[in-house]
């Protein structure tokens, strides 16, 4: 067994270690404490595995389960004689440091390290804070049966072999839990595979972000003839940016509600250490809102469903890789990096995903080298960055797509504008102006050098910018915010996917929601998830027989709505204050272990859903008509 996928479990008197095949189910597992001791076998088994170049696949293990493995194998041989509770005491103590020192660099890199590693935590980036995600959080998202934190705390000293068994159990679920995330990254995997040999860095375990700096660091450093590490020095620091020395000559409006937001930009001044919340502007122009910030342009009509007819069509406008396009079109570089070599490759990945087949894994690679190259240029830690070609990028961004917005509201008779979202907007015309909407839209191309991408509706169903429903001529739908329900990435949100759902075909396959979930009897998809941190804890309190009782909770539930549940608090350990999960009269029922049942037996309190989604649907439909299900 030369590549599984692992775990291991640290207490103060007890080491475990459960392996699985990366293909078969074939496991071995190693316990270190006096009750049974298989740290000679686990010993033999790592030498068996350095010696094979074998790979082992974690869940987080580049920051705790293989620098656990090689201080392992660094200091065995001095803990000769040592019991087994001996050697898990020293191990546990390691781990402990290493845990807490996990905002410092590690003390075995990656590129030290004796057996190669595979990360899926890493690989998919949920160390980063907006996707940040245990792996028990994985789980609820990917509806694993058995959703379990640690049932003994890592302080507690093991003394039973019921104790080690429940470990063990709980250590053997992780394993295979984290080998499904490796099943669901195979591509993932495969395409970090094929980088790795192609350029000779290792990206096994790298995000696409990593990726991305990682390959524009190669092929500039060919391209300019700097080293990669001098190249990696470098960094362009700013206290102040003058906004009106970095907008577009082109950039112009007709209107005084656009006039006076270009005024506004050309006042600013921007401390890019200070940037959350500094600028703010609304415009309500032609009965909408639009929000302008320093990050983008948002804006949408009220609320509703938007319907093409024989005379009126829904045409949608998106901009072509919209950010690197602008960089590309207008040859703007970090300042401390080679502006003509720079440029010249920021173009070439551009021109040369054109000419890949999307399927071709190198599309992909291209794409993600295009997107946060942008992205990276406002990352301290990154040798891209200078905020000033950010705020160049998100500012010009912003003023070129409501620029098109103008042209098209006032150029075109009888236009309604329905949405402007950071690369595109959305507006309805009259049916016969769609030439000159399109010959408006080359013009804007022309002026700015930038391509649009068009698409018609024939339907919208819009709650506000960042929450809808479109569906193109073709019958194609788009589903976003809190209507979308597929293909959902893992670190997401997904409870009571059953409510999107019931939306959804509600309003495109005109199927009443209850019906729709009379159907529809999948318990994930009536599930809800939650986890916990800090100084909080979760408190269930059930009544039965008339006897009250209280039971604390572990930090990650899943749980669905229920006819004869419990009721869930969230309590500060400190205070004592309670949030309830879900307020009111419903109650809850833990559902940490997925059961089989008939549907029935599940007591699914139908009447919670129904009423999520119609008041869901009233929020949109209310100036028509309005939706009863009681």
């Amino acid at each position: 067994m030369d590549k599984a996928v692992y775990d291991l479990e640290t207490l103060t008197n007890c080491f475990i270690a459960c392996f699985e095949d990366y293909k078969t189910e074939d496991q071995k597992v190693f316990v270190v404490h006096d009750l049974r001791n298989d740290f000679e076998l686990f010993v033999e088994y790592l030498k068996f595995l350095k010696e094979k170049k074998g790979w082992l696949i974690s869940f987080n293990g580049l920051g705790f389960d293989s620098q656990v493995i090689e201080f392992i194998s660094q200091y065995y041989d001095e803990w000769k004689g040592k019991s087994g509770c001996e050697i898990a005491n020293i191990i546990y103590g390691f781990a402990q440091r290493t845990i807490n020192n996990q905002d410092q660099l590690p003390e075995y890199p990656e590129w030290k390290m004796s057996i190669n590693q595979i990360d899926v935590f890493k690989l998919n980036h949920w160390d980063n804070p907006a996707k940040r995600s245990s792996l028990k959080w994985i789980q609820y998202s990917m509806d694993w049966h058995t959703i379990q934190d640690m049932p003994i705390k890592h302080t507690t000293e093991i003394k039973s072999m019921q104790q080690l068994q429940t470990v063990i159990s709980y250590c053997k679920n992780d394993v295979k839990s984290t080998k499904a995330i490796m099943n669901l990254s195979k591509e993932q995997i495969n395409l970090r595979k094929t980088l790795t040999k192609d350029y000779g860095i290792n990206l096994f375990s790298a995000s696409e972000p990593r990726i991305s700096k990682e390959l524009f660091l190669y092929f500039l450093s060919k391209e300019t003839g700097i080293s990669k590490f001098d190249l990696k020095q470098l960094r362009t620091f700013r206290n102040k940016i003058v906004v009106k020395d970095i907008i577009l000559p082109y950039i112009k409006f007709q209107t005084p509600e656009f006039q006076r937001l270009l005024n506004q930009f050309n006042k600013l001044e921007i401390n890019p250490n200070e940037t959350k919340n500094s600028f703010k502007y609304t415009i309500r122009y032609k009965g909408v809102n639009t929000d302008f910030g320093l990050g983008g342009v948002h804006g949408a009509a009220d609320s509703g469903i938007y319907e093409s007819t024989e005379d009126m069509i829904i045409m949608s406008s998106d901009v072509t890789s919209f950010y690197p396009n602008l960089a590309i079109r207008n040859g703007w570089a970090p300042a401390h990096l080679p502006k003509r070599e720079f440029c010249n490759l920021y173009e070439w990945f551009f021109e040369e995903r054109k000419k890949i087949p999307k399927k071709d894994p190198k599309n992909y690679v291209y794409k993600i080298i295009l997107n946060s190259t942008y992205g990276l240029s406002n990352d301290k830690n990154s040798f891209l960055y200078d905020p000033e070609f950010t705020m160049r990028i998100t500012i010009n961004g912003q003023l070129s797509l409501v620029m098109l917005y103008e042209m098209l509201v006032e150029g075109i008779p009888g236009s309604v504008p329905l949405m402007q979202n950071t690369d595109g907007l959305e507006m309805m015309i009259p049916k016969q102006y769609k030439q000159k909407y399109l010959d408006i839209c080359a013009e804007w191309e022309k002026t700015t050098k930038l391509q649009l991408e068009h698409d018609e509706y024939k339907k919208m169903i819009l709650a506000d910018v960042n929450n809808y429903i479109a569906i193109n001529t073709a019958g194609k739908s788009k589903c976003k915010g809190r209507f979308e329900f597929s293909d959902l990435a893992l670190h997401k949100n997904k409870s009571f996917l059953i409510i999107p759902k019931a939306i959804y075909n509600y309003f495109v396959n005109d199927i009443p929601p209850d019906k729709y979930l009379a159907d529809n009897r999948n318990i994930f998809d009536y599930c809800g998830g939650v986890k916990i941190k800090g100084d909080w804890e979760f408190v269930q309190t059930c009544v039965k027989n008339g006897e009250v009782t209280y039971e604390k909770l572990q930090p990650t539930l899943r749980y669905y709505v229920s006819e004869k549940g419990c009721k869930i608090v969230k309590r500060n350990i400190h205070d004592k204050r309670e949030i309830q999960l879900e307020s009111g009269r419903w109650m809850q029922e833990l559902f940490i272990n997925y059961e089989k049942k008939d549907w029935k037996d599940y007591h699914v309190d139908d009447r919670y859903y129904l009423e999520a989604i119609e008041k869901e649907i009233n929020n949109i439909i209310k100036p028509i008509r309005q939706l009863t299900l009681f």
